[in-house]
């Protein structure tokens, strides 16, 4: 007799029960730990931003110039994103992933070396080729063990690390940057380089030993939990029957540039945000490095309490397209409102809105393409969307920072950031409703 024909205990069908216990085991397992990697790689990634604040004047640094190394990253990220989830897919995620933390977090140390412009350009873009793959590396290793329906919540939860990074390593940089400035005759920036980069390559270390590549390597699954998560990725696998299987199939897709054009203005509102919240936050009236990181924790506290939320609704409702329209247009309006505020406390409010909304919809959005893609053609697909949308990356912080170089203001550079997020919000309307919602 199959668990399926097996009568229910207290209501419940034992292949149920063994479906709730084994994905209880697998978030546990899985979800935390994939979580602290994604908060390393964010603080490694962004705290930049904080390094500005000291960084910029001792090396003569322009909005501008700031603007171009913060997003050159991101030219190294697209070039190498599509090759490293490939050979991610061929080698596991155990081995590569353990491989890419360790090279950045020791090109993320050797950024205290930066002494002019140049090398910050060089160690920006290097960082960038050393990270690529590790997130759309993650959302493929996501896939092969959730299926769709339940694919949202995990997403948003593993990526609520962005906000979790801001809201512990925007104090943790204030307070690095003030504590050692002049320490052994470093600046403050040159400590919280060297000291963030650390776990970078502890964790990196920690993945080769922790991490299981596939369902059935899962030596803490029993093999009832094992053939019933199995076969819910095989049954999903079989229903994507219009997912492209190849890499050049994937890339000529209509749907596959339709999701770029998507994430691509997501992330003008996200980067533009992060790169440049020390700064705005500043310039509303704050002093003091540690003050700064505190108070610009504030709106990634309402980010991650919305991202989650959002997540549930998501998965429960079975419904997507408008649970991104709806935080990408108030991410629009929080963007807009911020440049009229003419208070701290009115400013951090408008930022709280912009910054839950733009913050949201990156992982709301990865149950879009997951919906269709699979395979070698899922490998390529979410790179390929996560490389062209991260190009965003460079272009939004590089905007703002010429926007505000030409105009003295962070105005227009807030509201290109809102009008990206519009056009964002209205492609998403194109998607079809039944390949998405089901």
């Amino acid at each position: 007799m199959t668990l399926q024909t097996q009568a229910p205990v207290d209501g419940v069908y034992p292949a149920e029960a063994v479906e709730d216990r084994a994905y209880g085991k697998v978030f546990w397992r899985i979800v935390p730990f994939l979580m602290l990697c994604y908060v390393v790689a964010y603080l490694d990634r962004v705290n930049v931003g904080f390094a500005k604040l000291q960084m910029a004047s001792e090396l003569g640094l322009s909005e501008a110039a700031y603007g171009i190394g913060a997003g050159i990253f991101f030219i190294g990220y697209f070039l190498f994103e599509v090759p490293s989830n490939v050979i991610m897919n061929k080698v596991g995620a155990r081995v590569w992933m353990a491989r890419i933390m360790v090279t950045w977090g020791l090109v993320s140390a050797a950024f205290m070396f930066t002494s002019s412009e140049t090398v910050f350009y060089i160690l920006r873009f290097l960082l960038g080729v050393a990270e690529a793959g590790f997130f759309p590396g993650i959302i493929l290793y996501l896939t092969s063990w959730y299926p769709a329906h339940r694919r949202a919540k995990i997403i948003t939860t593993f990526m609520s690390a962005i906000p979790i990074s801001a809201i512990f390593g925007n104090p943790l940089s204030g307070l690095l940057m003030d504590s050692f400035h002049g320490t052994h005759g470093l600046s403050g920036w040159q400590w919280m380089f060297l000291i963030e980069a650390i776990p970078a390559i502890l964790f990196g270390v920690a993945t080769y030993f922790y991490l299981d590549d596939t369902i059935r390597a899962a030596k803490w699954l029993d093999d009832d939990e094992k053939a019933v998560l199995t076969a819910n990725i095989e049954a999903e696998n079989r229903a994507k029957v219009s997912s492209p299987h190849s890499i050049a199939g994937t890339l000529t897709d209509r749907r596959v540039w339709l999701m770029c054009l998507i994430y691509f203005c997501f992330v003008l509102g996200q980067y533009g945000l992060n790169f440049w919240m020390p700064s705005i936050v500043k310039a509303s009236g704050v002093t003091g490095n540690l003050n700064i990181g505190l108070i610009s924790a504030i709106p990634y506290i309402c980010a991650f309490v919305v991202m989650l939320a959002l997540g549930r609704s998501s998965d429960r409702l079975r419904e997507r397209r408008w649970h991104l329209v709806i935080p990408a247009l108030i991410a629009a309006g929080g963007f807009v409102a911020a440049t009229t505020a003419t208070s701290t406390t009115v400013a951090i409010a408008c930022l709280s809105l912009a910054t839950a909304g733009a913050i949201s919809c990156a992982p709301l959005f990865w149950s879009l393409p997951t919906a269709f893609l699979v395979g070698t053609g899922a490998a390529a697909g979410i790179a390929w969307i996560n490389s062209v949308g991260n190009l965003a990356g460079f272009l939004g912080p590089f905007l703002v920072g010429y926007l505000k170089d030409l105009t003295g203001s962070n105005s227009m550079g807030m509201y290109f950031l809102a009008a990206a997020l519009i056009v964002g919000s209205l492609a998403v309307l194109a998607v079809p409703r039944k390949t998405v919602n089901r």
